[in-house]
């Protein structure tokens, strides 16, 4: 049998009469470690065997805890031990955790006797109820900012450090948090202080931290903070926006548009602080639209990230499963499998949006045709088949003629494009950006001469504009 019982948060007067009975019985005990005010008046003599060898000889605490339990399982398997571990062993107490998993797999009797926590005088310290804490480990943290948190693990400046470091991804650097020291014991104290001089002094084994939750638009650096109750009260029913409480899917669609394009020109442009200013508009946009379906009761943000992360974890089954795949190449290919599986689609061009802008759509089509076997076999066709579109526009008759060959020829060029690997959208593209540099550049000479460009024969407009590329060309 293995008794797992709870020294308490502090020193022996804080130790359940059940616990103290359990401890002085005479049975085998060990000790999680010997760091605790408890164990000290208890076990003045150093009789308890510890664990904190083997916290000194592993790299990282899921060893430790591996090798507590082989510890303890291998003295129950010749008599009765007690295993104490300080406050409640089920209160932040993974080494209880994993000693009761392994108990089980080996069909070794455990118990658990209930002990007071940090978690219970920390609440009496700091006067609050303790209904929304949340309890936080500083060395594995995942905490919600808009609620309190209560975090432990702490035990040293560098562990303060890494806590300090990773709480201003969310909170400013003036937030007020709590240092409560050795609570229970003589030495206790309850101090705040700023979050950005919490590594300042040292720390111990019996310290914690206490975070109260931001104000309701304070979170601004985290998704789940303060984005989504701006996005929230935007769309309120009582309070809201009018405007936004107007739109729906379809009127909101032009902005989704606009802010794409706007985010492909940050893009080019190569100014990341742009480039982050316009995520967040076509993130807004993502909001807006997930807003506009909470008001219909058709679906939740909930829905929309829950299929994003299972499609994911589907569709790379090298990162999430067993499968392999050494190359981007491999990948894709992959990809595109478990696409067709999921959708059991009758054609490899389903599943094209149809509102892709059209050299986009028609290299995705062809793109999709190539790796059935819909292909030239070398460059030569393609090269052919563009001087063969050219002739037939050229010889077009009707304007409906027209449009339906000059559709053909950019047809060709997209495949051509698609099969060198060149993003035929983005080509086109530069293009268009380097004609506005060296038109404007013609202007401005045009202006400079004194000659609006309307009054200028073409060859004088073609030197100016063989000037500006020499120009451009030499940086």
């Amino acid at each position: 049998m293995i008794t797992i019982v709870g020294l308490g948060p502090a020193g022996p007067e804080l130790l359940t009469p059940q616990s103290a009975v359990i401890l002085a019985g005479g049975a085998r005990v060990v000790v999680r470690t010997r760091h605790h005010p408890a164990v000290e008046a208890l076990d003045p003599g150093g009789d308890w065997a510890d664990c904190d060898d083997l916290y000194a000889a592993a790299g990282e605490f899921g060893a430790v805890y591996d090798g507590i339990a082989r510890r303890v399982l291998s003295i129950a398997t010749q008599e009765d031990v007690v295993y104490a571990v300080p406050g409640n062993p089920l209160v932040a107490e993974r080494s209880v955790v994993r000693l009761l998993e392994v108990a089980r797999e080996t069909g070794v009797s455990t118990r658990v006797l209930p002990a007071l926590s940090f978690f219970d005088l920390a609440v009496t310290a700091l006067g609050i109820e303790g209904g929304t804490l949340q309890l936080c480990d500083a060395l594995d943290l995942r905490i919600d900012a808009q609620r309190p948190a209560l975090i432990h693990q702490v035990h040293d400046r560098d562990s303060a450090t890494a806590l300090k470091t990773a709480l201003m991804e969310w909170y400013p650097a003036d937030h007020p948090v709590t240092r409560l020291r050795a609570l229970g014991t003589a030495t206790e104290s309850v101090r705040e202080l700023p979050l950005s001089t919490l590594d300042h002094e040292a720390f111990g084994y019996l310290d914690c931290i206490f975070v109260p939750p931001l104000q309701p638009l304070g979170d601004l650096r985290r998704f789940d903070g303060a984005f989504h109750v701006v996005v929230d009260r935007l769309n309120a029913a009582e309070g809201g926006c009018p405007w936004d409480l107007q739109q729906d899917h379809e009127s909101l669609r032009k902005y989704l548009l606009e802010e794409s394009y706007e985010l492909l020109d940050a893009i080019d442009s190569g100014d990341r602080e742009r480039i982050a200013e316009e995520l967040g508009d076509v993130l807004f946009q993502v909001l807006e639209h997930t807003a506009v379906a909470a008001r219909e009761e058709t679906f939740t943000f909930g829905d929309v990230t829950e299929r994003l992360s299972r499609k994911l974890i589907h569709r790379h089954p090298h990162v999430f499963g067993g499968a392999a795949a050494k190359t981007a190449e491999e990948v894709e290919q992959g990809w595109e499998q478990l696409k067709q599986q999921e959708k059991q689609s009758s054609s490899v061009l389903e599943g094209v949006p149809r509102s892709l802008p059209a050299l986009q759509g028609s290299q995705s089509i062809q793109g999709r045709a190539r790796k059935v076997g819909f292909d030239w076999p070398g460059m030569d066709g393609p090269i052919e088949k563009l001087r063969e579109e050219v002739i037939e526009l050229a010889e077009a008759q009707s304007s409906d003629d027209r449009s339906d060959e000059f559709g053909d020829v950019l047809f060709v060029l997209c495949g051509i494009a698609q099969r060198l690997g060149i993003d035929a959208e983005m080509a086109l593209r530069g293009s268009n950006a380097r004609f506005r540099k060296r038109f404007e550049l013609v202007e401005q000479f045009a202006a400079e001469g004194g000659r609006p460009m309307t009054e200028m024969p073409i060859a004088e407009i073609e030197a100016l504009w063989q000037r500006a590329k020499r120009q451009l060309a030499a940086g």
